[in-house]
């Protein structure tokens, strides 16, 4: 652990700044002209910088950027991540219910697009929301499902982002093993791929398993390390997350006027900000600690906590998103069915393109041998007779299914329908049948003619 430790010193000593706000007309140009479907995604993905994590209305402005663009294009990659970049906005906002809307699309969308990084990028963005309500199993849910996607994706930038963010769920929800695990993962994703703008996150949580572990020293050195990535950049929201985990460690061993300055800190770096709703937690511990000994201070920061809550948690967007999520997963469900569906009829497409083979090559077999090894009539008619009925019944089962659907499976019509066919067929079955075999057995005659006739010619000249 120490290592560890050492190792992330060493690239929080690195990261003195956040890098500047990408080009987006650049890249979108990039975008427009490149072929290759991994390295387009490789420059949408370029757009997800520190910005996106603390400026909604640069992520908002970003996604309108994309979203237009994407419809000049046709592309469902472009449309996932435009409504990924417009979920994070209004999330970030604190608009849950027009984020989820957003991110919902973004994940219709790269289910279309079929690109598994996309896929998992449009997920992990949508289990935020649920994080942020506490919503922990349906979070931890999306979160392995896009981290089981960006696994079997291409873009190596994404597979950090699920086990980074399932490592601070865990935390909350005190699976501290699996806390860590995923922790240890997204650090070995950053130093891979060299990607330090979610450091200061990844340090929070490894401060609150530590923390929580009672490693008192290990767990105020990764809040230090995480308040230091932030310091100095605009990365407020970061900041805050910092200095709430470490008011929660202090309050967590006792030290009450450590927790009171960095949860009232928590609060002054967010204050009159878009990112206040992030005072509740910093606001819930000062209300817990005045509570016994400052009235005044007491309900100051409990009007703070319900403001910020109120924010989050009213009733009715409660109720809001409680439908928005229970029409995703009968979507899910619908896309579910629909993959059975395809799977199915691909089988049968298989077995039809099996079966439509077999027959040819029976066919083939039989017009080839009935020529020189077969040379029993008899047995040339019952073979054009099996042949030609395995044509007429191959056309007959393609034909069901369509003939199901133009007469809504009605017993009269289908019957109907397959009289009509058969009084087509039988009368074209037989002259097809009699042609056939008359001219093979005739062939066949005049093939045994001219053997006889040679082998009567071989005796006589033996003779």
């Amino acid at each position: 652990m120490k290592k560890t430790l050492i190792l992330f010193c060493f690239i929080a000593c690195m990261q003195t700044a956040y890098a500047q706000k990408p080009n987006v007309d650049s890249i979108l140009q990039k975008v427009a002209i490149e072929k290759d479907e991994d390295k387009k995604v490789d420059l949408l993905v370029s757009l997800v910088t520190a910005e996106i994590n603390n400026n909604p209305e640069w992520a908002i402005e970003t996604g309108l950027k994309l979203l237009n663009h994407s419809k000049k294009e046709n592309n469902n990659i472009e449309l996932s991540v435009a409504y990924s970049f417009l979920g994070q906005g209004y999330r970030l906002l604190g608009n849950n219910i027009k984020a989820l809307d957003y991110h919902f699309k973004g994940i219709a969308a790269a289910e279309k697009s079929r690109n598994l990084s996309i896929l998992a990028f449009a997920e992990n963005q949508a289990a935020h929301i649920y994080r942020d309500r506490q919503e922990y199993d349906k979070a931890i849910s999306l979160y392995l499902s896009a981290t089981a996607h960006a696994d079997k994706g291409k873009n190596e930038k994404i597979k950090g982002w699920g086990p980074l963010n399932l490592g601070a769920t865990f935390l909350a929800t005190n699976n501290l093993d699996s806390s860590l695990m995923y922790s240890q993962r997204c650090y070995e994703n950053a130093l891979r791929v060299k990607n330090t703008s979610n450091l200061s996150f990844l340090f929070t949580n490894m401060g609150g398993v530590h923390s929580k572990l009672g490693n008192a020293p290990l767990a105020v050195s990764y809040f230090n390390m995480a308040i230091n990535q932030s310091l100095g950049t605009s990365n407020i929201r970061y900041l805050n997350l910092a200095y709430t985990g470490l008011a929660d460690h202090y309050h967590r061993f006792k030290q009450t006027d450590s927790c009171v300055f960095y949860a009232k800190k928590a609060i002054a770096v967010v204050n009159n900000t878009s990112f206040f709703y992030l005072s509740s937690k910093p606001a819930q511990l000062l209300t817990d600690i005045y509570e016994k000994t400052n009235c005044d201070s007491t309900l100051k920061y409990a009007k703070v906590y319900k403001t910020a809550a109120d924010s989050l948690n009213s009733s009715k967007a409660n109720q809001q998103i409680q439908l928005m999520t229970f029409e995703e997963d009968l979507r899910q469900q619908e896309v579910a069915a629909e993959k059975i569906k395809e799977e199915k009829q691909r089988k049968q497409n298989i077995q039809y393109a099996l079966i439509a083979l077999g027959i040819l090559t029976f066919i083939i077999l039989f017009l080839a041998l009935s020529r020189r090894h077969i040379t029993n009539t008899k047995l040339i008619q019952f073979l054009g007779v099996v042949a030609l009925l395995l044509v007429f019944e191959f056309l007959n089962l393609l034909l069901h299914p369509f003939l199901e659907r133009i007469t809504h499976h009605s017993p009269v019509l289908m019957l109907l329908a397959l009289v009509c066919i058969a009084a087509l067929l039988i009368p074209l079955h037989h002259k097809l049948e009699k042609w056939a075999t008359h001219k093979l057995v005739e062939k066949n005659k005049q093939i045994r003619l001219a053997n006889a006739k040679k082998t009567i010619e071989e005796l006589e000249k033996s003779e």
